[in-house]
């Protein structure tokens, strides 16, 4: 496309559209990134530029951009049936086969699954559920729902409020009531001195303990967990953290909500997050690479301790009054049970652990370099984080928006990745050749050689 049509592009962007985390009084000044086609890990602007995409948009895009499998999928259920509901006891065949694929797949024994449309309205639907079943099994004080600070579960009322991140709760009225937060555990930043991941990990599950106390054990319904956190900056538990969470959680009866929406379907290395730090979730949500982001949708696996408890509720009411005019679409549950097909076809799964060492040692590479701080990662997720001394672990300035900044420089080598905070954040999809690990990592070293320049 030429100039001219970018210019038209982002002209009627920024008359017309209300951009998602984005600063909006900039945004006139600095216009859109227009992407407008895809092909495997690269998209491509409207000015024909073309980048590595080294984050799957956002965290989601495990088959890359132009899955002609997922295509097809599509295209033939919209012929199809291209929309009921699951209302009243209506089903379709895609929204049944799907949800027996996923209890198939589930890290624990699992008993149904409810679908909505986003990992936000699958974090919101856990809530209510956590506060129907409590209902239902004769303890109506037992509602609080305790998460981690610099945890994200996305931004409905439910999730934002659940969300660690100070920017979804700012002027936003939130978190409302019911929701509280406890430590972050992330070992580099916020251990004492000399405190192993062990140790830090049982001061944490202590301060759990008592806030749980503090409370009343008879109020605290759940506690829910990414099992690495994502948009908090990519934060692996530290050693024996989830544990020593679910010995404290078991004590007093509190439900475990595991957030698999980044973490599903084999990035952490294996199939769920929850499989590779031993999670053992009563909840369960998914969405992202459920159909690698080729179209919205998310689901809540819950176990049947749960199920029978809400079942039994709902009898007595007359109807479970949840639900999504899109629950179970029928072409976005096509689209998702072919994505765990080519999973199983191409051996997703294998080709991700072949690559976990490189992908690793890639972001390794960084350890010790004159701004970085800390590199952390688990299979192929990962995060490199500045700071203006790493050995006094003194943060850069936020005026400076240093992550910004290296992130801004790495879209011009071509290579999308993501700053949070001051933590850069790599999520290539899943289908990325170790050649293409070299070439992503190639194009980061070339912005981190302007940045330092930049700051020296």
């Amino acid at each position: 496309m030429n100039a001219s049509t970018h210019a038209e592009n982002a002209a009627n962007d920024i008359a017309a559209h209300l951009h998602p985390f984005t600063n909006l009084a900039t945004h006139p000044q600095l216009g859109p990134l227009v992407i407008q086609r895809g092909d495997g890990i690269f998209v491509e602007d409207d000015q024909g530029r073309r980048y590595l995409e080294a984050m799957s948009g956002l965290w989601c895009a495990s088959l890359g951009f132009s899955n002609a499998r997922l295509a097809k999928a599509g295209s033939e259920a919209l012929h199809g049936l291209p929309y009921y509901h699951t209302f009243n006891g209506r089903s379709n065949p895609a929204a049944i086969a799907l949800a027996e694929k996923l209890l198939a797949l589930a890290p624990v024994p699992m008993s149904k699954v409810f679908f909505a449309n986003s990992g936000s309205e699958a974090n919101d639907s856990a809530v209510k559920l956590v506060w129907y079943y409590h209902n239902a099994i004769g303890k109506p004080e037992k509602k609080k729902i305790i998460a981690r600070r610099n945890a994200y579960h996305g931004v409905t009322v439910a999730a934002a409020s659940l969300s660690g991140l100070v920017p979804n709760h700012r002027d936003f009225d939130l978190p409302i009531d019911r929701i509280l937060h406890v430590d972050c555990p992330h070992h580099f930043r916020y251990a004492e001195a000399g405190e192993s991941e062990q140790d830090f990990a049982t001061r944490l599950a202590a301060a759990l303990e008592q806030r749980i106390l503090d409370e009343g054990p008879h109020t605290v319904g759940a506690f829910i967990a990414e099992p690495v956190m994502g948009a908090g900056g990519v934060l692996v538990p530290p050693a024996t953290y989830f544990d020593k969470v679910q010995k404290v959680l078991a004590r007093y009866e509190v439900l475990l909500i595991a957030d698999e929406v980044i973490c599903g379907f084999g990035r952490t290395g294996q199939m769920f997050g929850s499989a590779t730090f031993g999670l053992k979730p009563d909840i369960l949500t998914a969405a992202k690479a459920l159909s690698s982001g080729y179209v919205p949708i998310s689901a809540v696996m819950v176990n049947e301790k749960v199920h029978a408890a809400v079942a039994a509720n709902s009898g007595k009411i007359g109807t479970f009054g949840h639900g999504f005019t899109y629950s179970g679409h029928p072409v976005a549950c096509a689209i998702a049970l072919e994505t765990l097909k080519v999973y199983e076809d191409e051996n997703i799964l294998a080709h991700v652990q072949s690559l976990v060492p490189q992908f690793q040692q890639g972001l390794q590479s960084y350890a010790g370099r004159k701004y970085v701080g800390e590199v952390r990662g688990v299979g192929l997720i990962g995060a490199i984080e500045q700071y203006a001394d790493p050995a006094r672990r003194t943060p850069f300035d936020p005026a400076q928006k240093a992550g910004a900044r290296l992130a801004e420089l790495a879209l011009a080598q071509g290579l999308i990745v993501r700053a949070m905070g001051d933590s850069i954040a790599f999520c290539p999809p899943l289908i990325i050749t170790a050649e293409q690990v070299d070439d992503m990592f190639a194009r980061f070293a070339r912005a981190m050689a302007i940045f330092e320049e930049s700051f020296a």
